[in-house]
């Protein structure tokens, strides 16, 4: 029976192939393959806005909790940054500095509550959302622990992933020509960043696919494998908010998966989510930073 992340692949390589606005320059691949400084284990945690000390629960409900609510890149822009932080840090670090919730007090955190941990506008509609999918996690660990979800995986970051595909704060999928397409950008990410942060040893991170955001494509389009059809590209250059689940974010995301998914068969010593970590890092880059990306209003990412 094929796993989650097998589906994931088929799904995105089918979207790849009949794409009409995103194109994989597959020529491109193997020299930019070839060129990337990929290390094995690449960690890009921040110790300002990571929580890297504390006991391995106080760890596995920083990361739960902080890749339950990471999604928000097409509200980033209106949220109140601290200095020197991206919208993404911004968010870790406020969660770093409150502390962990327990399971208990999630399943009753308010936009109010959260707002306050995070320094932010409790009206904004970004706190609600961060809200709904915290009371989600809480009713999904109440009467278990944040560890023990790790190690019901039992070393497996795929079956980790399996299990919070089904949990409300961690679903992402789209439909293209009527077919499923799903992502877990969170629930994938989650079983990177608790193997990352030692909380959970898996077996299989190799496994896992590219973490499809709205920065990674970003790159590969500026680095020149993913080639963008124009009237996209200029809505982009614009800073026009490009619908979550219409054709072109689909495409998007699928195209970003798919061509990570090339360069990690070109690189035999690297895996889809160690070229992620770097494209993301990447990202910070002033050049990249320079050019908008595209952005979409959804609890995906």
């Amino acid at each position: 029976m094929p796993s989650i992340v097998d589906e994931i692949r088929e799904a995105c390589a089918w979207v790849a192939e009949r794409a009409g606005h995103v194109r994989i320059d597959e020529q491109a691949v193997p020299d930019y393959a070839a060129g990337l400084p990929l290390k094995p284990g690449l960690d890009g945690a921040d110790p300002d806005a990571h929580l890297q000390a504390g006991s391995r629960e106080q760890r596995a409900a920083f990361w739960l909790t902080l890749d339950a609510i990471n999604f928000g890149s097409g509200w980033f822009p209106t949220l109140r940054k601290r200095p020197g932080h991206s919208g993404y840090l911004t968010v870790a670090a406020g969660l770093k500095d409150h502390g962990p919730w327990s399971a208990e007090e999630l399943r009753r955190i308010d936009a109010a509550e959260i707002a306050n941990a995070l320094g932010q506008d409790p009206g904004h509609e970004l706190m609600a959302l961060f809200a709904a999918s915290l009371n989600d996690l809480g009713e999904h660990v109440h009467g278990e622990s944040f560890a023990g979800v790790v190690d019901s995986a039992h070393g497996s970051a795929v079956a980790l992933a399996q299990r919070l595909s089904g949990w409300r704060c961690f679903a992402d999928a789209s439909t293209y020509d009527g077919r499923t397409v799903p992502f877990l950008k969170r629930a994938q990410i989650a079983a990177a960043d608790l193997h990352r942060a030692g909380v959970g040893e898996f077996h299989d991170l190799r496994r896992l696919t590219m973490f499809a955001d709205n920065l990674v494509p970003h790159v590969l389009r500026l680095d020149g494998v993913l080639a963008f059809a124009p009237d996209l590209a200029a809505r982009i250059e614009r800073g026009e908010l490009i619908e979550h689940g219409s054709r072109e974010e689909v495409e998007i995301r699928a195209c970003a998966l798919h061509a990570v998914e090339l360069i990690a068969n070109a690189r035999p010593d690297s895996c889809a989510a160690d070229i992620d970590q770097l494209l993301w890092l990447r990202g910070g880059g002033a050049a990249y930073k320079a050019r908008p990306r595209h952005r979409s209003r959804s609890t995906a990412y």
